[in-house]
């Protein structure tokens, strides 16, 4: 039986006089007023869920690397301006890592050694470029990096080729790589808000998408493949 302690919108500011148990494998303690969490707290080793989300904390320990068990972790709309390398030591995420709503001004490029998670959430920060090497997230399935300042992706987005949906909504992208045809599961791609003129002729491979958000992307100027989609029973908004 899972050991678990959900603690969910309880007003905590504290958790100094919390008992944490050994056997804890899930720890629930979204939306609270934590500014900090005890050193403890990542001695957990069995812990494989933990959710830190709606919180006040500024920073993460590097301790945090500790957890190997851990196959979902959630530190989303927070007030983190950066996460520690050993975030990439945590072998056990497979499931899902949300960052999203938080300050970060750069990816953390250690999340590219995450190579069985599916879900990566990092929306609603202030990331300007990815690293150059994106390879190592081989496994994951749906990618969100909308609410962001992305001017550009790298050609290794290609190599994510478990990818279902990539979501790319309100950054400031110019334009694609045409790498980006070479993710043969991708069935959603969603490019609102940005500032696309064209699209790389590589995209019309895409066999197995069926929607493609295109709005509000000003000047954009339609390839004619797009029909082609549309005929296949892609759902194409312009």
């Amino acid at each position: 039986m899972t050991t678990r302690l959900e603690l969910s919108g309880q007003g905590l500011t504290s958790l100094r006089d919390l008992p944490l148990p050994p056997s804890l494998e899930y720890l629930d303690l979204y939306d609270n007023q934590l500014t900090s969490v005890p050193e403890e707290l990542w001695s957990l080793s069995r812990l494989r869920v933990l959710n830190l989300a709606t919180n006040r904390l500024t920073a993460i320990s590097p301790s945090i690397g500790a957890l190997r068990q851990l196959h979902t972790l959630d530190l989303g709309h927070n007030e983190l301006s950066a996460v520690p390398d050993e975030l990439g030591d945590l072998s056990g995420l497979t499931e899902y890592l949300y960052l999203s709503d938080n300050r970060l001004t750069e990816f953390p490029a250690a999340l590219c050694s995450l190579g069985r998670l599916k879900y990566l959430g990092c929306t609603d920060n202030r990331i300007s470029t990815l690293p150059e090497d994106l390879s190592g997230l081989r496994s994951l399935r749906e990618l969100r990096l909308y609410g962001n300042g992305l001017t550009a992706l790298p050609e290794s987005i290609g190599t994510l080729s478990s990818l279902r949906e990539l979501h790319l909504r309100r950054n400031r992208l110019t334009s694609l790589p045409s790498s980006v045809g070479a993710l043969s599961e991708l069935r959603q791609l969603d490019l609102r808000e940005n500032q696309l003129t064209s699209l790389p002729s590589s995209l019309a491979q895409l066999s197995k998408l069926d929607k493609l958000d295109l709005r509000w992307n000003k000047n954009f100027r339609e390839p004619s493949w797009l029909a082609d989609f549309e005929a296949r029973g892609c759902m194409v908004l312009r």
